[in-house]
């Protein structure tokens, strides 16, 4: 048993002696043209990077940062993969929007490797699968957009595009962190038609301004004369509350003093003599009204005996007296001193 032990072991010994050399230089030569780095039993990996180790051609591990120690001949590092955020140009291509307007559009994809794993062993060339991904996408959304929209909502055409990779970048372990657009190009003819459409609706903005102005203008010219209205009829109503006021105020004052000069006369003519002075006031009064007549009219009405004064004096004492027996009889409230000396109809007579 040891004997065939030795035997196998040194059969060993003398295949590594004579094929060591050569598999060591094959190996140098393909890491060499890979750019990957090779296996030195002591291995230092950079920051923000992941290195995939096979053993035997399967794998292994992934590497951290830092120092790893590997086996020779059986460890081999496969793929190399950078956890920072990786900026890819998206190529120019035409895109047709909903309106069939041939568009030429270019954009800048940033992503990051999430899972080494994935991003290894999940598809070919992370790198290219999602810039065929973000140009696709990008010609499928543009198609669901007219033009004026595609270049008012870029914001929400951005992020239609990243949600739609990284929901099919998500088995390759790559996140699409965000897309921006960079340049739209339109064919001539319909970027002059895009800018006559801005005249076009720059002209109309004006005339909207324009009317607005004028149509405040009016509104606040009616509004003054409206106001205007309001102060002159409340101006016209505290006059004639004025004016009445003081008709009514007048009208009083009138009454008080016409009052006053009747108790005056009353109080005269309960004096003594006090029907004589009377009955030559009524006499006045008579030849002063005569003296008025067929002036302001033509159609005059005169008594039968207008010539005699007397008579037409002790009618108006009549009538006189017959007033002051019916206030002696509705006011109870006259003394006797009083009720006596009230004038009488006969005393009022003419030469009484």
């Amino acid at each position: 048993m040891l004997r065939a032990v030795s035997r196998a072991g040194g059969a060993l010994l003398r295949n590594s002696q004579i094929t060591g050399p050569r598999a060591w230089n094959v190996e140098v030569q393909r890491y060499a043209s890979s750019g990957l780095p090779m296996n030195t039993v002591v291995l230092f990996v950079p920051q923000q990077e992941a290195w995939v180790v096979e053993r035997m051609g399967r794998f292994h591990r992934i590497l951290e940062p830092g120092l790893n120690l590997l086996i020779p001949l059986l460890d081999r590092i496969r793929y190399v993969q950078s956890l920072k955020e990786i900026v890819i140009n998206v190529p120019e291509q035409s895109a047709v929007s909903l309106d069939n307007v041939t568009l030429q559009i270019d954009g800048v994809l940033y992503l990051r490797v999430m899972d080494p794993y994935k991003a290894s062993y999940g598809v070919e060339d992370p790198e290219y699968a999602v810039t065929q991904l973000a140009q696709t996408t990008m010609r499928s959304e543009l198609g669901k957009l007219t033009l004026d929209k595609v270049f008012r909502e870029r914001e929400s055409l951005n992020s239609n595009i990243v949600d739609a990779i990284n929901q099919a970048s998500d088995y390759w372990g790559i996140k699409c962190l965000r897309y921006e657009i960079k340049d739209i190009h339109v064919p001539p003819k319909v970027r002059e038609a895009m800018q006559m459409q801005v005249e076009a609706e720059r002209r109309k903005r004006a005339m909207v301004l324009e009317s607005e102005g004028t149509r405040e203008s009016a509104i606040n010219v009616a509004e003054g004369q409206k106001q205007a209205q309001i102060l002159a009829s409340e101006a016209e109503r505290a006059e004639q509350i004025n004016k009445a006021a003081g008709e009514a105020n007048a009208i009083l004052a009138k009454a008080k003093a016409r009052g006053e000069a009747i108790r005056l006369v009353a109080e005269a003519l309960m004096q003594q003599h006090g029907n004589s002075a009377a009955s030559l006031s009524i006499a006045e009064q008579y030849v002063t009204a005569f003296s008025k007549l067929a002036k302001e009219s033509n159609t005059i009405l005169l008594p039968s005996n207008a010539g005699d004064i007397s008579s037409m004096v002790t009618q108006a004492m009549g009538i006189y007296g017959t007033m002051t027996k019916n206030i002696q009889k509705t006011s109870p409230s006259l003394g006797p001193t009083e009720a006596t000396r009230l004038p009488n109809t006969d005393e009022l007579k003419p030469g009484s």
